[in-house]
């Protein structure tokens, strides 16, 4: 049930990783990433970076070891078209495996047909899922399902 009084939500502000190794996370979300560090508290073991412009959105990594209890998550990272199309270049030059939506490595994005969306997904040095998504301009197709690119670009005006 919605409250009526319920708060208008505009968007996801922050999301939080768990890492096993913060100085090598740090170096991955800085350096391959390019995600700009907005500060580190070693007392908790946690280092947050801003996603896109300052003060806009914001990822917490946050050390916990490598126990059993350990999660993997996902984190979407929006993106332009045109740079979700030249990540897979980018992201294979830095040694890391361009996944399709089932996880198995590919040469091109997926298109999520419902949205319609383009996306690419990766993983961390920690095992996170993490995407590149992009919404498109066209009308929704759920009847396509989950589609290379390619196939979406051959059916829909791009």
């Amino acid at each position: 049930m919605m409250l009526s009084s319920a708060i208008s939500i505009r968007g996801l502000f922050e999301t939080h990783l768990t890492v096993s190794d913060l100085d090598r996370a740090i170096a991955f979300y800085r350096d391959v990433l390019g995600l700009t560090l907005a500060a580190r508290f070693g007392e908790r073991d946690v280092a947050f970076f801003w996603v896109g412009a300052p003060r806009q959105a914001m990822l917490g990594l946050w050390q916990t070891g490598s126990g059993p209890q350990r999660m993997s998550l996902h984190t979407a990272f929006e993106a332009s078209v045109q740079d979700v199309l030249g990540s897979i270049v980018k992201l294979r030059a830095a040694g890391i495996t361009t996944l399709d939506l089932a996880s198995r490595p590919t040469d091109e994005p997926v298109v999520l047909a419902w949205m319609p969306a383009i996306a690419i997904y990766f993983h961390d040095p920690d095992g996170n899922l993490l995407e590149y998504i992009a919404m498109l301009p066209q009308e929704p197709n759920s009847g396509l399902g989950v589609i290379t690119w390619s196939e979406w670009a051959a059916k829909a005006p791009v």
